[in-house]
């Protein structure tokens, strides 16, 4: 690795004189693990108000501070696709992050990454989970698809409408069209400069977008979740979409009651670029296991498997020539395992983004010591300020003793672990 690439990937390379060398004889290296569907490190997900919300932008809420970025590197994740959340049939702008703990908000973004937008289909879209639902328009299927065919063709209006202003802008009497952000986005769809990640479940609305896109003349980029891919899996390849799912959910609402774990392996069977995501801050702390799962429902090969949450989520966002694999010219992001990574007996040991390292298990667990020994003596220095103002020792200690067992048991502590199936961004 030099100056935050790979420069040489090998046996026996010799390295310059003041080269870190990191000893990972009986250990295995692997490219970072990719998350293609995350809504870590945002400080919002759903602008619900309206059915079209092209215009706001994830990238614009970004926290840099957020513990989940830490908690992930500790498993091996070095790149996240932050999306908007499924309210709305169009939805807001995607912001794709590398995980630098440390950074500020402009910090973590990987810029190099092509823009993205959240669309969704289903229930959510058409409120029919929502408690109550709101009056907002569309409340059917089928208006889902007639709202998207219109926002599209309005697009497209505006597109002449400025392409007729600059024909005339150089006799100087013509005025320009009001410019309308969310239509510029659409454009930049029509124009294939930004690519569509869409919340799907059923085979019939997967296959209503990919005729509705190719009606229109877009493509969409990767349908999420897309739980009943594996029925319409050859027009999905057809049309030249990815499809990122879970591994393993299904049954949690009634759409997605014919899903199966077999989904993913008999997708990329018919040659479907197939990513596992975890849409879950603590499902993305565990993506090797979640890569395993191929292998044990469809017999993907191990190699391909690893594929499932790093080459192939990187095709899917259109970055492979900067991160997924292990290529010279690709950035330096890395992980250490102690074992075969895909094992539920391997531990994460270290974890590197751009030749920099994020994550080091030896030193965490130093960290930690050095944590709870200044808890400890703060805990003493309360303690002694208690004694000193006349409250009973004894008191103070029982006090202290509880808060202490709260803390421990979580019960003190947030989590933002939230039920997949029952928020409209699932």
């Amino acid at each position: 690795m030099r100056a935050g690439t790979i420069a040489q990937v090998g046996k026996d390379l010799k390295a310059p004189a003041n080269a870190v060398i990191i000893d990972a004889k009986g250990k295995h290296l692997t490219p970072g693990l990719i998350d293609a569907h995350s809504h870590s490190a945002a400080d919002a997900i759903n602008e619900g108000g309206q059915a079209v919300t092209a215009e706001v932008r994830i990238g614009e809420v970004m926290n840099s501070q957020d513990p989940g970025i830490y908690r992930q590197l500790v498993g091996g994740l070095t790149v996240a696709h932050v999306m908007h959340g499924s309210a709305n049939p169009i939805g807001g702008q995607n912001q794709t992050i590398k995980l630098r703990w440390g950074a500020d908000n402009e910090g973590i973004k990987f810029i190099e990454t092509p823009p993205t937008i959240k669309f969704a289909l289903g229930e959510n879209v058409k409120q029919s989970n929502w408690n109550p639902p709101t009056t907002r328009y569309p409340q059917t299927r089928m208006g889902v698809e007639q709202l998207i065919r219109d926002r599209f063709k309005a697009a497209q209006d505006y597109d002449r409408e400025w392409q007729l202003f600059n024909g005339k802008k150089k006799d100087g009497m013509a005025i320009p069209p009001r410019r309308d952000l969310e239509l510029e986005t659409l454009l930049e769809i029509l124009h294939s400069k930004r690519f569509i990640h869409c919340h799907s479940y059923r085979q019939d609305e997967i296959l209503m977008l990919i005729r509705l896109a190719e009606e229109i003349g877009f493509k969409v980029g990767t349908f999420q979740h897309v739980l009943e891919g594996y029925k319409v899996a050859e027009a999905i390849q057809q049309h030249g979409a990815g499809a990122s799912m879970f591994s393993d959910w299904w049954a949690c609402k009634f759409e997605v009651y014919d899903a199966i774990p077999f989904n993913g392996a008999l997708m990329h069977d018919q040659g479907v670029v197939v990513s596992y995501n975890s849409d879950s801050g603590e499902l993305a702390r565990r993506m090797n296991w979640e890569a395993a799962k191929a292998m044990k429902y469809g017999n993907v090969s191990e190699e391909e498997a690893l594929k499932f949450v790093t080459l192939n989520p990187a095709k899917q966002l259109k970055i492979e020539r900067y991160v997924g694999s292990l290529e010279p010219g690709k950035h330096a992001d890395f992980v250490i395992w102690s074992g075969t990574p895909l094992s539920t007996y391997s531990r994460c040991e270290q974890t590197w983004i751009e030749g920099r390292k994020y994550f080091d298990r030896e030193e965490d667990l130093k960290l930690r010591a050095e944590v709870e020994k200044e808890r400890a003596e703060l805990i003493q220095k309360v303690l002694a300020t208690k004694e000193g103002s006349g409250e009973s020792k004894s008191e103070s200690a029982g006090t202290t003793k509880a808060w202490d067992e709260e803390y421990r048991s979580g019960r003190l502590q947030e989590f933002d672990r939230q039920d997949q199936c029952d928020q409209p961004w699932r």
